[in-house]
C-alpha cells in the first residue's frame, strides 16, 4: 500500500456537526482497504475563490495508506458534504528532508545553550 495525503474541504454549514461528514470519509477509506495514520481538523477558512457558491470551508487533513486511490476519488466527487478534495501521494524524500531540518535545528539549539 502507498501513503497518501488527503485534504477534504467540508461544506461550511456542517461546521457544528462535522462528525457525520468525517465519519463518512473515514468509512469510505476503511471500506476500500485503507488505513488512516493521521487526522487533523484545520478549521474553517476563507477560500481564495468561490467553490460551489461557498466562500468558506472546513479543512480536514488525513494521512492514509491506500491500495487503490481511484475508488475513493470517484466517491468523493459525488459526496454532498465534500466541496472539494485533493489526494496526492506522499513523497518519502520530503519526510527525510524535514527530519534532517529538525535535527539541524536541535543541534543549533544545543550549541547556543553551551
Amino acid at each position: 500500500m502507498r501513503e497518501y495525503e488527503l485534504t477534504v474541504l467540508v461544506h461550511p454549514d456542517l461546521e457544528m456537526n462535522l462528525e457525520a461528514a468525517t465519519d463518512k470519509v473515514k468509512a469510505l477509506i476503511e471500506s476500500n482497504g485503507g488505513k488512516i495514520t493521521k487526522e487533523n481538523n484545520e478549521g474553517k477558512k476563507k477560500l481564495a475563490y468561490q467553490i460551489k457558491g461557498q466562500d468558506f470551508a472546513v479543512y480536514y487533513y488525513y494521512e492514509v495508506e491506500l491500495p487503490a486511490p481511484a475508488k475513493i476519488s470517484s466517491v468523493l466527487n459525488i459526496t454532498d458534504e465534500v466541496i472539494r478534495y485533493l489526494l496526492v501521494a506522499k513523497d518519502p524524500r520530503r519526510e527525510k528532508m524535514l527530519a534532517k531540518r529538525q535535527e539541524r535545528k536541535a543541534q543549533e539549539a544545543s550549541k547556543e545553550e553551551e
